[in-house]
């Protein structure tokens, strides 16, 4: 019976190294991800909006609530704080900054936050909020310096430093110029220690003129655009959302690799997922008397004597031509190893070659890295440009990582798309397609069906189009998944029942029978015969004489000694399969310390090898 030893790593060792580290290429990035939402509290936050809309602060509330959820599942490890400033009452590390309240500092997001944010949303929760919080002085600069103060308190070693200011007031200091000046010496102190402030400021009577005052407080985006701040007020709690998840997600890329177009001309390039599968979590195994998470340790022990084995002393071994090939694992990485991780141009191709069948796994997305080696963007930009005029595809070898086999990919050209506001809607770059090997594809023999007469061809066109819709991927959700995360939440917030969930996927029956009408009669006419029930049951398959039901079994296939020694002396054990080989070593008693099958292969060949 294996036992569980719980341990704990330190904060700043191997666990924090493990989940952060995304190796490609040359480039190594460790670290966690960190953010602080400073909420200005004061009165105007609390104003109700029209029609019963929600306040400014309420839909910040729920914002936080959402990215501290969203972290829980998908990131637990990152590092989130909460903070308000223009408050009547003062809480923060050192007590030294007056109407700044630290309401939720710099750690992993749980439940008891999740609760905490929810204290203070609704009709209750923002009576008290205002009462204890939206009545004193604001000094943005003072809120600044405790934000900076939580950022450096922390011992671990951050990947990303993010401070989200939410307000509706562009000018916070009514026109205060010594605590203006303050507020933009701060921040500038922050975005030279790598820290990106970022706005979501809010809807307000008049409208909100970022150039008044924030122009100078908010990190500019990285193309030197102002698009960042010229954006509208947020007046709904969707468009807050959607902002602040753009903003929140960091785009971090799966490898950074050099992408050779000659002989000394490599540009720095990035491969990005746009797309990824959403799936449960694993399960954590927990110390049973602590509810602690338990870490598991693998140990190799010699079969014989019972020694511990050292990493140095396990070795890998290969039978060719009778013989056992011992290889160190140095020498078993160098054969691995094809070339270095990069992309290497090969030529270019017309679109027309490049057909829907070749696409067998998801496709990734190329774009230039223009810190990593500069001049990147102005060529590979000048790269798209020409494959896109002249339609044509770019053919490379592909080697995402260190000992990865090389693969073909075919790089698609892909134009930027902006909306009607100038906001982009799909980047400029390429398209990454993993082209398959001959290996990929295989002919298949289709079973051969009668085909349709042009009746029954036109009336199934007709309910095509009653049952045609405008399809969009982000309008349905994975229910068990959606569920799974349900149950998690309300067990973590003591809630009485998950929250009701409406599986989107299932075809509303009502709405179909009703837009078909006689449709689906007549086609059942036209194809089925007469008295045709599909819900009727098959009839039973025929059972066999001999056996007096269910399928018969293959036989056993049973080798002779002769035979097995001829296998061995020939080498070619390996062509029987796991269960000949296992029923051979139960027919001539040879005993095996496991059941794979290079350990029967080892058995047979020493008992009755020469």
């Amino acid at each position: 019976m294996a036992e569980w030893n719980a341990y704990y790593r330190n904060e700043e060792g191997e666990e924090e190294q493990e989940e952060g580290e995304q190796s490609g290429g040359d480039y190594r990035v460790s670290g966690r991800n960190s953010l602080v939402f400073l909420v200005d509290a004061s009165k105007e936050m609390f104003i109700k909006g029209e029609d019963g809309q929600p306040s400014n602060f309420d839909m910040t509330m729920q914002v936080v609530r959402t990215v501290y959820t969203s972290k829980i599942i998908s990131n637990h490890r990152d590092l989130s704080a909460l903070v308000f400033y223009g408050t009547e009452q003062s809480k923060n590390p050192r007590n030294s900054f007056k109407h700044v309240y630290v309401y939720h500092d710099l750690d992993e997001p749980g439940a008891k936050r999740v609760q905490d944010v929810d204290a203070l949303r609704g009709e209750k929760g923002a009576q008290l909020a205002e009462k204890t919080m939206g009545s004193g002085e604001t000094s943005l600069g003072d809120a600044l310096w405790c934000c900076a103060n939580l950022f450096s308190d922390i011992k671990l070693r951050l990947a990303q430093k993010q401070l989200m200011i939410f307000t509706c007031r562009d000018d916070p200091h009514g026109g205060d110029s010594a605590k203006d000046r303050q507020a933009r010496t701060k921040a500038s102190d922050l975005k030279e220690t790598g820290v990106i402030i970022d706005l979501m400021h809010l809807m307000k009577p008049g409208g909100f003129d970022v150039s008044l005052y924030f122009r100078d407080i908010v990190t500019p985006p990285e193309d030197d655009s102002e698009l960042g701040l010229q954006m509208d007020p947020c007046d709904k709690l969707d468009d807050l959302q959607k902002r602040v998840r753009a903003k929140e997600q960091k785009k971090r890329a799966m490898a950074r690799l050099n992408l050779c177009l000659g002989e000394g001309l490599n540009v720095a390039v990035g491969i990005y997922a746009t797309a990824v599968a959403a799936r449960k979590p694993a399960p954590v195994k927990l110390y049973r008397e602590t509810n602690e998470q338990v870490h598991s340790k693998t140990r190799t022990f010699h079969t014989q004597t019972g020694s511990l084995l050292l990493p140095s002393e396990i070795k890998k071994a290969q039978v060719y031509g009778k013989k056992q090939i011992v290889m160190e694992r140095d020498e078993v990485d160098a054969i691995k190893k094809f070339d270095d991780p990069g992309l290497f141009l090969i030529g270019f191709k017309p679109m027309e070659k490049l057909k829907i069948h070749h696409h067998i796994r998801p496709a990734v997305f190329l774009y230039p890295e223009e810190n990593e080696v500069k001049g990147s963007a102005c060529l590979f930009s000048a790269l798209l440009k020409k494959c896109s005029e002249r339609n044509v595809f770019a053919l490379c070898r592909c080697i995402s990582r260190r000992n990865y086999p090389p693969r073909f990919v075919a790089l698609l050209p892909q134009n930027e798309e902006l909306s009607e506001g100038k906001l982009q809607i799909t980047p400029p770059g390429f398209n990454v397609i993993y082209l398959p090997y001959a290996d990929d594809l295989r002919t298949l023999d289709p079973p051969r069906h009668p085909s349709a007469s042009p009746t029954q061809v036109d009336k199934m066109k007709q309910i095509v189009a009653k049952l045609r819709f405008k399809y969009r991927s982000d309008a349905f959700e994975n229910p068990v998944i959606q569920q799974h995360y349900r149950n998690l939440e309300a067990l973590a917030l003591d809630m009485t029942a998950p929250e009701e969930m409406e599986d989107l996927i299932q075809p509303k029956v009502e709405q179909i029978d009703q837009r078909l009408g006689p449709l689906v009669d007549e086609f059942k006419d036209l194809v089925y015969p007469a008295n045709y029930n599909p819900e009727s049951k098959s009839a039973p398959k025929r059972k066999t004489a001999e056996s007096g039901g269910g399928a018969e079994k293959k036989p056993k296939v049973e080798l002779t000694e002769d035979d097995l020694k001829a296998h061995v002396q020939n080498g070619t054990l390996g062509k029987l399969t796991v269960p000949v080989l296992k029923e051979a070593c139960k027919q001539f008693g040879v005993r095996t310390t496991g059941t794979k099958k290079q350990e029967l292969i080892d058995a047979l060949t020493a008992r009755l090898g020469p």
